[in-house]
């Protein structure tokens, strides 16, 4: 059983339902530092489990201008244009 904890407003939960998974990553994998403190020992951390153990995975970095905004929409574009997956680093 998976659970799927979610940060917004829980009064109402919404049902969601995960995608199937295959169990192996390939293609591209963006790591974006939305430039939070910390946020690049996990996404370097991450880097290096992905180069060492995953054949067929191209990483790619990112990061945005601070996390105080959204993303800006020219990234938003490159990162959906470049990558298959995109893993966003919350740290603190």
């Amino acid at each position: 059983m998976t659970i799927i904890l979610d940060p917004t407003d829980e009064r109402i939960p919404v049902a969601r339902q995960i995608a199937e998974r295959t169990g192996s990553v390939q293609g591209v994998v963006g790591l974006l530092n939305i430039s939070k403190p910390r946020g690049n020992i996990l996404l370097d951390e991450l880097d290096r489990l992905l180069a060492e153990g995953a054949p067929g995975v191209e990483i790619r970095r990112y990061t945005k201008p601070t996390f105080a905004k959204p993303c800006p929409d020219a990234l938003r574009h490159q990162i959906r244009d470049e990558c298959d997956f995109l893993v966003e680093a919350l740290a603190d």
